[in-house]
């Protein structure tokens, strides 16, 4: 205390020293830090360093989380193996020969008696399928792809009624135009029958929302229906299912009716509603598998008036009939597919 009253400038001077070398060093010392030794960013510069290891653990354990959820919610289809596969293939097969087997006992039991069919209705035949299935090919083509192009979402959007009464003018209008062409117009012909397909695949688009392994078990229960029915009206008696004309017109006429039902049928009345829907999907079902074996016995019936030259042959017109059958059944079994997976959840 002595030495500090004695000498103050003293003090003085050696802290004004102390205080020129701290602030050199603090001036100096950066950069030679920064000359020196390699720029290291931090990832964390809020870290601190006794609460590092814990954000460190806290921050892995959030992102494995996230990853793991994230990668949980993806959807996996998941793969039958292959005896699951065999067995439901054979369980298909089965239920498919048992029912050829069991329509062609109920319904074919008085076959031809003219020693098998001739080759010009055997050909005829086979032209007016080959036909059907090129017009059913050009309609899911056509389907998919205007679902594709969003042509789906906007007939959804439009006025049903609209939709309804183009539908129904394009569908009517390019198929009478079909049958009233001469099959030797073939330009004009093909083109009216490619419409009747394209107006078809564009009221039906909206089909492709539902799972595509619905999709394909509705046309496998359709081909193989309409299959059976086809083999047994081909190799029935002649003219045997000829006289179902007049019964399945007035039996598809109350299918549409029932079909019109709810748009006339209040909510309210549930009951009416149910049976209503179920004459359309199972009445429609019975009267269309009908249509197919009339079908079928009447291309055989043309083919031997054509073969007489009473008309020419036209496989084309005989198509749409075949076409129409086959859609109708499968719109039928989409829906019917639908609501039992629906029932079930």
């Amino acid at each position: 205390m002595a030495f500090v009253l004695r000498r103050p400038l003293t003090l003085c001077s050696s802290s004004t020293g102390m205080s020129r070398q701290a602030l050199r060093f603090t001036i100096t010392a950066p950069s030679r830090a920064f000359h020196q030794s390699s720029f290291r960013p931090s990832s964390n510069p809020f870290k601190t360093a006794g609460s590092g290891t814990t954000l460190s653990k806290a921050n892995h354990v959030f992102r494995q989380t996230f990853r793991r959820s994230y990668m949980q919610q993806t959807y996996q289809v998941p793969r039958p193996d292959a005896s699951s596969f065999r067995t439901r293939l054979l369980y298909g097969a089965g239920i498919v020969g048992g029912t050829v087997l069991a329509i062609n006992l109920v319904f074919n039991r008085e076959t031809r008696e003219d020693g098998g069919m001739p080759y010009f209705e055997r050909s005829y035949l086979n032209e007016t399928f080959m036909h059907t299935g090129l017009g059913l090919g050009i309609i899911g083509i056509v389907a998919r792809t205007l679902h594709s192009n969003g042509w789906s979402y906007r007939l959804m959007a439009m006025n049903p009624w609209m939709v309804l009464g183009v539908g129904l003018a394009a569908s009517i209008g390019t198929m009478y135009g079909t049958f009233a062409t001469s099959p030797d117009n073939y330009v004009q012909k093909y083109a009216l029958w490619t419409g009747f397909n394209v107006a078809q695949a564009a009221v039906l688009s909206p089909l492709l929302f539902m799972h595509p392994a619905l999709l394909a078990r509705a046309g496998l229960y359709t081909i193989g229906m309409m299959g059976s029915l086809a083999f047994v009206g081909a190799t029935a008696k002649q003219e045997k299912y000829l006289y179902l004309g007049g019964p399945l017109l007035a039996g598809v006429a109350i299918v549409a009716l029932s079909g019109f039902a709810p748009l006339v049928v209040p909510a309210t009345a549930a009951r009416t509603l149910m049976w209503t829907e179920n004459i359309w999907l199972y009445g429609g079902l019975a009267v269309f598998g009908g249509f197919t074996l009339y079908d079928v016995q009447k291309v055989l019936h043309h083919a031997r008036m054509a073969q007489a030259g009473v008309i020419p042959r036209d496989a084309v017109n005989e198509s749409i009939s075949l076409e129409l059958d086959f859609l109708n059944i499968f719109i039928r079994m989409v829906q019917i597919l639908g609501m039992r997976g629906n029932s079930r959840k």
